[in-house]
């Protein structure tokens, strides 16, 4: 639903919606006195989180310059990993429905902040509010800067996609937009598949499992997190998305292999005083590799390569795919390592590997274009103006 949602009322009243289904999810939990409120709370605060997690990187990406869009959009992992960070250091010392409870405050502070920021000039100029859409452009700009010809591209661009027809889910499967869906999806399904909420939510779990203190292998997750996460949003908008993707993708296979190597010997009852560093160096770069690009990257190439038109129906597809495969990775991880750690892991690295073959092949380098440039490049439409350019 997030995509229809958030085309119909706006990317303010979206986020708006969402933040009141976290807080209502939130309160269920904390009143909660039996297991359907508990199941009741957590499936309102899951369609909340749902929402965001669409609504926040296209909204980023459709309110920054060029320049600046690529490190603005994944300011929003970044503050993902500060925020589950934050929970891991709460959850050591507070009661569930205490956390529970704190939950609702990060919700509330997005919906005072919501009065205070325009709401986005592309939906604006889709939606026909062209006062408004200048006004809105004019104000993340500055009152000193020239906007016309920012302004007259969006607007071309806008009004040859209104002249296309309204698309569906199966429409996006169309010859003229499959580039677009193939590189939405494909990277969602590399993200889910290599591993990440396997790791995340079972870390406690390989730790012991690998012979290391769970502990201390979580901490040093949680500290190598932020950091790399940082990096990688300085890194955005100067080294360019592919390479990123890249390079992350090896890390997080080579933290695999690393992995799977420390549960197959120990398997074999090799290299025993060893073994559970050989865990915990991998766990720690897949950590640290994904956090660099994978975990982002996917989310702002998804909010820039899909034009208005579709982005509805786009997005809610990429969103969903991710989603589901997150449910995958994270019911099946349990029966997979039960039968084979090492297999397990071995697999994950090979989902890795791939990662960097599918990003070398289709995934376009997105820096320093405009959202319009992007898409044009990647979907086979006319827009009746030789003025953009295709590098």
């Amino acid at each position: 639903m997030s995509g229809r949602v958030t085309d119909m009322i706006g990317r303010k009243l979206a986020m708006a919606t969402s933040d009141f289904f976290c807080i209502v999810g939130w309160l269920a939990i904390f009143f909660a006195k039996g297991v359907w409120w508990l199941d009741l709370g957590r499936l309102s605060v899951g369609y909340g989180i749902g929402l965001l997690s669409y609504i926040v990187p296209v909204y980023i990406a459709e309110i920054t310059p060029k320049n600046l869009r690529g490190g603005f959009t994944t300011v929003n992992q970044l503050m993902i990993c500060c925020g589950s960070s934050l929970a891991f250091l709460f959850g050591t010392f507070l009661t569930w429905r205490t956390l529970a409870l704190l939950g609702v405050f990060p919700c509330l502070l997005q919906l005072v902040g919501l009065l205070f920021i325009p709401e986005s000039p592309r939906w604006l100029a889709k939606v026909g509010h062209h006062a408004r859409f200048e006004a809105a452009l004019q104000s993340l700009r500055g009152k000193e800067t020239d906007i016309s010809l920012e302004a007259e591209e969006i607007k071309d661009f806008t009004e040859t996609l209104q002249r296309s027809p309204k698309t569906t889910v199966l429409d996006l499967f169309q010859k003229k937009y499959l580039h677009s869906v193939v590189v939405g999806v494909g990277l969602m399904v590399f993200q889910q598949f290599g591993g990440v909420n396997a790791v995340c939510f079972y870390a406690s779990a390989i730790f012991v499992s690998a012979g290391f203190s769970s502990d201390i292998g979580s901490i040093a997750m949680v500290i190598i997190q932020i950091p790399m996460t940082t990096l990688g949003v300085f890194l955005m908008d100067v080294s360019g998305r592919r390479p990123l993707l890249m390079i992350s993708a090896a890390g997080t296979c080579l933290g695999c292999f690393l992995v799977g190597m420390s549960f197959l010997f120990k398997g074999h009852e090799l290299l025993m005083n060893v073994n559970p560093f050989f865990a915990l160096v991998g766990i720690l770069v897949f950590t640290g590799s994904f956090s660099l690009g994978m975990g982002g990257i996917p989310w702002v190439i998804m909010s820039e390569i899909f034009p208005i038109n579709m982005k509805a129906s786009a997005g809610s597809l990429v969103t969903l795919i991710s989603w589901f495969g997150s449910w995958i990775v994270s019911y099946a991880f349990n029966f997979l390592m039960a039968w084979n750690s090492a297999g397990t892991f071995f697999m994950f690295a090979t989902v890795c590997g791939l990662t960097v073959l599918f990003v070398a092949k289709l995934v376009p380098e997105t820096k320093d274009r405009t959202l319009e440039e992007i898409q044009a490049s990647m979907n086979s439409f006319s827009l009746g103006k030789p003025r953009i350019q295709h590098p």
